[in-house]
Parts: structure tokens; C-alpha cells; sequence
């Protein structure tokens, strides 16, 4: 037997680490005869009323989504709207007589007092909130348990974390969360209750298992991205490419019919509330309005995918730096107060020392500035500064040609890049999506104007042509979604003859970022040391065998046990694999299962009713009497588990376990004698590096 690896406490954080703290879920049915005797019971006509029970939370998660995401949409509405007239009004009584530096002020202690407050509830409450949370869901989906993802607590932080962060005036969008929103919403609703309200509705026990929840995430994932952007299709994709990491047919169904009761209800709800019931003119929070056919044909892909890659890069260290220094509670909520004050001083020194001027007839400002500007006119640079992140993406779209100088564009372009950047990682809940659209728009929109500079005044296409093939090119740049965001972009304009650029703009933009530095989500899973399995082993990786990367020694169970043995192993904090293969000798073979202690006389219904907050061991007293007792494992363990021979490659190993959702995969020897145990953690820690297959640092962080 191989002596175990020493697995070192902590070591300091750096990016060639995985971290010991994650555990897999088990999304590969138990089939043990708990299971087996529950499913036999079951007839057809029950499994026809699971189907249709399927069908019912998908529709039930659409319309609590489309609901979120309207209150996140209307509060967000109005509390903007305050601070913007609030601001506007001191400005222009202060530019008529002096001391604007008093606008200055307010402004920035508006900003970094609502900021606090978002980022408070979050660094003190529930860490697991910030960001878009893209990336955890994505870990979810691909069968790491991420501590408190989907709960109740973390979904009422993020819905209240995203308003304050964006009525901050911080560079984030509202979009991003949605998806995480509606994943939290999709878990809750498929167990038909809440431990966190420890209420429950005696529903849905059916589906309290890894692998259904598994699905009705996704669905929750694909509405999410519905609702943002009023993308269903887009949505599926979305959640097709970027989230699942296992899917079947049946599945897309039902996630497409999720996604489009998610837009419809947001769209009914949204019309009601603009006065226009029967409108239905708001299908996402974000709608990038009716764009002509005409379509530019000459694009620039290339400069996308450099900046994009230039964005990951700055991110990336960025976040090591917090990682190593800013980890404290007190300090991240600092941090976000200084990012946000910083923010409102950039966009009024911006907008203070811009002369761009444009008439005010006929322009669909919502707080125009007039500053310095003549009677009539406001200041060009407010557009996109002093406004919602979403109402500037618009603007850039829509516009008419000479709304904007090059100078006011590249400057913005410039100073919104580095605050994007800068605020992209702090503890609130924010999205990165609208920022980079807004980034992308605004370089589009100057490449279109210096096209037209360039051919002496002929204008090749509007400039919201170029602002919108800009904005696609930005995003996919930075989170590297190809077939999803296509779709996004062609249902968020509304024409499909954009299609085919905004294709050939993505593509680009893709193989230029990955040539650098790889997409912004799978960083930030890497830099979280998350153990993520991608869709295949690393290349390189055929001259390893299961018997190089597996865990060992392993602990085994007989079938009859004491059960003071079975307590001792499960307590046992020193074990790297918590799956205990149970084992039973005779003279001519030697059997193999997976196996769980328990008490006598129990029904599947105890471990559903107890999913997913299962007791420690240690909150089990069991008396000496007890202790000197035997179990029989045969009723809970899982009789025909998946093994591989020591000979196997790694790519085989990988691709059995990563296909399958797999929580532990047995190795055995020439005799079926268990001789080592893989996990999640030893198939992640070899990754393709730059100097070949390289082995992690594996670490209790």
C-alpha cells in the first residue's frame, strides 16, 4: 500500500493551488435498495405526475424570476431617478453661482454611502453574494458544492446588494446576478421548501437529490439570462454553453419553456407599470431597441479580443491582490467605498472638463446636464457618466451621428475601462455584462466616427451599427461566449441580420483572448482554487494512469459492521475521499460497494427529508452499548458501483467520471481488490500550463 500524500494546512494563495475545502455532489444515483424498492413501487401513471410536477416548477421558476427581476428593475428605477435629479439639481444651482466642488462632494458621499450599505450586507452577511455569480453557479452545475450558493439568505443579499451597487453608480449592470438569482430560485422551488425559513411544504420530495436539483438549477440559470436581456433562446444557449456541464433532451424542453414564461412575465409586469398593459415592449431589464437592416461590413475583430485579454489580465492581478491582502471583512467594504467615490469624482472631473456640447431638441437624455454649455445645449460627456450603466449602453446604440466627438468617446472609452476593470471582483453584487457592452459600444461607436474621417466625410454605416458590433466583440472578449451571446445580442436587437457579424466579431474575439489569457469566469474558478473539471482531460495527459493520480489508502467497510467501527471512520477528519468502499471476501471473488452508515429501519423519505443539510456525525451521541453493535451496510450502499482497473489513462478515468457526475470512482487491481479511490480533486489538479501537464499544490484553504 502507498503511503498517503502529505497534504500541507495552508500555504500561501497562488494560483497553482486547489483547494481541499470543496466537496463534490453526487449527481450519479445511489442504486442501493432503499432506491431501487422506491422506484419499483412507483407505476407509470406516478411517473407521469413527476413528469408533469417537472413541468410545473419550470414554470413556477419562470414567473418568480421574471418577478425578481421587475422589483430589481423598478426599485432600481426609482432610487436611481432620486440621486440623478438630486445631483443634477445641485450642479446647475451651483454652476450659476460657484462652489460646484460642493456637487463633487455630494455626489461621491451619495455614491460611497450606498455602496457601503451593499457591500456591508454582503462581506458581513453572505460573501458568497458577490460578484455576478456566474462563476459559482457554474461550479454548481459542474458538481462542486459551493457553500450556501442557492440558499434563501443568499438570494434576498444578492437581489439587494445588485440595486445598491448599481444605484451606487458603481461601473457594474444589474444583469449578471440575474443568473445566480434565478438558479437560487430554481433550487428552492424544486424542494418544495426552505431550511433557511425551515418550513416545509411536503411537495416535490420526489426531486430532494443532487441530480434533479442539478437540472432545475440550470432552468433557474437559462430564465435568469431570459430576463436580462429578453433572450429565451439566448438563454438555453447560455446555459447550454457557459453553465451545464451535463444536459439531455428532455431537458432543453423544458429549460426554453422556463425562460420564455421568465420574459413574458416580466414583459406583462413591465408594461403595466409603464401604462402601457398591452404593449409588452419590455421583454429583459436591458432592450437595446429596433435596429434597421442596414449593416456595416467591415469589421474589427482583432482590437476586441486584445482588450478583452488586456481586461482579464489587469483582473487577474487585481483579484490576487485582494485575495492576498484585502480579505478582511472591514477592508473589502472600504475598498468599495473608495471605488465608488473614486467613480462619481472620475465622471465629474469628465464631465467638468468636457466642452462637448449638443443641442437638446429632439435627444433622449434622461438628465441632461447643461453645465458650461449654451442655453439649449447639455454636456455630451453626462450621457454616458451620469446615468445608468443600461440607459448609456442604449444611448451609444441609438443616438443620431454627431451626438458624440471623438474625444468625449475615447476619453470615456479610457477612464470606463479602468473603472470596469477596478470594480469587476470588490465585495457587492454586481454583473460584468452591461460594463463591458458599455465599453465596447463606446470604442465601436469612435471606430465608426474615425471610419468616416478617414474616407473624407462618407459615411459607411450609422455609428450604432459600429456601437453595437463594438459592445458584442467587448463582452466576448471578456467572458468568451460565442453561440450564446450571438443569440443574445440578435433577440436584444431584435433583427436577425446581425446574426452573421456579430458571429465573425465573437469568433474573433474568442481565439484573439484565449491566445492570451483565458475567459474571465474560468479565471476566476481558478483563482477561487475551485477543483473545475472542463470537458476534457488535458491533452497531454495519456502517460498518466489511475494509479499515479488516485487517493490512497483507502478505508474500507465490511458489509456486516460494528457500528462503533463505522462511527470511528466517518469521524475521522484525516480522510481526503469520504467514500468507503464496503468489501466481502470469499474464496472466489471479492465485491465492491460504496457504502453509508445508518440506523436500522430507514426509509428513503429520512435521507430526502433531511437533503441537503445532513447531520455531522459528531451531533450523533452513540452510547457505548450502541458502539458494540453491527449494521448491515447492504440496504444503503450502492451495490454496482462504477470502478476502473489501476492500468486505466487519465483521459479515460477522466471521461468516465466527468461524464457520469461522479462523486468517487474505485480502482482496482488484476484481482478486484480495491486498491485506491479517485475523486474530484485528483483528476483537477493536473492542468496544461505553459510549460506542459502540470500537478497543482493541493491545500486546506
Amino acid at each position: 500500500t502507498e503511503l498517503p500524500r502529505p497534504y500541507p494546512n495552508e500555504i500561501p494563495h497562488n494560483e497553482k493551488l486547489l483547494s481541499l475545502k470543496y466537496e463534490s455532489l453526487d449527481y450519479d444515483n445511489s442504486e442501493n435498495q432503499l432506491f431501487l424498492e422506491e422506484e419499483r413501487r412507483i407505476n407509470h401513471a406516478a411517473f407521469r405526475t413527476v413528469e408533469i410536477k417537472r413541468w410545473v416548477i419550470c414554470a413556477m421558476i419562470g414567473i418568480l424570476t421574471g418577478l425578481v427581476a421587475c422589483f430589481i428593475d423598478i426599485v432600481v428605477e426609482n432610487l436611481a431617478g432620486l440621486k440623478y435629479r438630486v445631483v443634477k439639481d445641485n450642479i446647475d444651482k451651483f454652476t450659476e453661482k460657484g462652489g460646484l466642488s460642493f456637487s463633487l462632494l455630494l455626489w461621491a458621499t451619495l455614491n460611497a454611502g450606498v455602496v457601503m450599505v451593499g457591500s456591508v450586507i454582503v462581506a458581513f452577511i453572505e460573501p458568497v453574494a458577490a460578484g455576478s455569480g456566474i462563476p459559482q453557479i457554474k461550479c454548481y452545475l459542474n458538481g462542486v458544492k459551493i457553500p450556501h450558493v442557492v440558499r434563501l439568505k443568499t438570494l434576498v443579499i444578492k437581489v439587494c446588494g445588485v440595486i445598491l451597487s448599481v444605484v451606487g453608480g458603481l461601473a457594474v449592470g444589474k444583469e449578471g446576478p440575474m443568473i445566480h438569482s434565478g438558479a437560487v430560485i430554481a433550487a428552492g422551488i424544486s424542494q418544495g421548501r426552505s431550511t433557511s425559513l425551515k418550513r416545509d411544504f411536503k411537495i416535490f420530495e420526489y426531486f430532494r437529490r443532487d441530480t434533479e436539483k442539478r437540472d432545475f438549477v440550470s432552468a433557474g440559470a437559462a430564465a435568469g439570462v431570459s430576463a436580462a436581456f429578453g433572450a429565451p433562446v439566448g438563454g438555453v444557449l447560455f446555459s447550454l454553453e457557459e453553465g451545464a456541464s451535463f444536459w439531455n433532451q428532455f431537458l432543453t424542453w423544458r429549460i426554453f419553456f422556463a425562460s420564455m414564461i421568465s420574459t413574458f412575465t416580466l414583459n406583462s409586469v413591465l408594461s403595466v407599470y409603464h401604462g402601457n398593459a398591452w404593449d409588452l415592449s419590455s421583454p429583459g431589464l436591458i432592450n437595446f431597441g429596433r435596429f434597421d437592416s442596414e449593416v456595416c461590413h467591415r469589421f474589427f475583430c482583432w482590437g476586441s479580443g486584445i482588450l478583452g485579454a488586456l481586461f482579464n489580465a489587469l483582473n487577474y492581478w487585481l483579484t490576487m491582490f485582494r485575495i492576498r491582502y484585502i480579505h478582511r471583512p472591514c477592508l473589502q467594504v472600504i475598498e468599495a467605498m473608495l471605488v465608488a467615490a473614486v467613480t462619481a469624482a472620475v465622471g465629474f472631473v469628465m464631465i467638468y472638463c468636457s466642452r462637448d456640447c449638443q443641442p437638446i431638441q429632439g435627444s433622449s437624455v434622461a438628465y441632461p446636464l447643461q453645465l458650461f454649455c449654451a442655453d439649449g445645449e447639455y454636456n455630451s460627456m453626462a450621457t454616458a457618466f451620469f446615468n445608468t450603466p443600461e440607459k448609456s449602453v442604449v444611448n451609444l446604440f441609438h443616438d443620431p451621428p454627431g451626438s458624440y466627438n471623438p474625444m468625449t468617446l475615447g476619453m470615456f472609452t479610457l477612464m470606463y475601462f479602468f473603472l470596469a476593470c477596478w470594480t469587476y471582483g470588490l465585495t457587492v453584487s454586481a454583473g460584468v455584462f452591461i460594463p463591458s457592452l458599455l465599453i465596447g459600444a463606446a470604442w465601436g461607436r469612435l471606430f465608426g466616427i474615425s471610419l468616416s474621417y478617414l474616407t473624407k466625410g462618407s459615411i459607411w454605416a450609422d455609428p450604432g451599427k459600429y456601437a453595437l458590433m463594438g459592445a458584442a466583440a467587448q463582452l466576448g472578449g471578456i467572458v468568451r461566449m460565442t453561440l450564446s451571446l450571438t443569440v443574445i445580442m440578435m433577440e436584444a436587437t431584435g433583427n436577425v441580420t446581425y446574426g452573421f457579424p456579430i458571429m465573425l466579431v465573437l469568433m474573433t474575439a474568442k481565439i484573439v483572448g484565449d491566445y492570451f489569457v483565458e475567459g474571465l469566469y474560468d479565471m476566476h474558478i481558478q483563482l477561487q482554487s475551485v477543483p473545475f473539471l472542463h470537458w476534457e482531460a488535458p491533452v497531454t495527459s495519456h502517460s498518466l494512469t489511475a494509479r499515479e493520480v488516485m487517493s490512497t489508502p483507502v478505508t474500507c467497510l465490511r458489509r456486516i459492521e460494528r457500528v462503533g467501527t463505522v462511527v470511528d471512520i466517518l469521524s475521522d477528519t484525516s480522510s481526503n475521499h469520504n467514500g468507503f468502499p464496503v468489501v466481502e471476501s470469499n474464496p472466489n471473488t471479492t465485491q465492491v460497494g460504496l457504502g453509508l452508515s445508518a440506523y436500522p429501519m430507514l426509509l428513503l423519505k429520512d435521507f430526502r427529508d433531511a437533503y441537503p443539510r445532513f447531520p455531522p456525525i459528531q451531533s450523533i451521541h452513540v452510547s457505548q452499548d450502541e458502539r458494540e453493535c453491527m449494521i448491515d451496510l447492504s440496504e444503503f450502499m450502492n451495490p454496482s458501483p462504477y470502478t476502473v482497473p489501476q492500468e486505466a489513462s487519465l483521459p479515460r478515468v477522466f471521461k468516465l467520471f466527468r461524464a457520469l457526475g461522479l462523486r468517487h470512482l474505485v480502482v482496482v487491481n488484476n484481482h478486484n481488490e480495491v486498491v485506491g479511490m479517485v475523486t474530484r480533486k485528483d483528476l483537477a489538479r493536473y492542468r496544461l500550463g505553459k510549460e506542459g501537464l502540470e500537478e497543482l499544490s493541493l491545500a486546506q484553504t
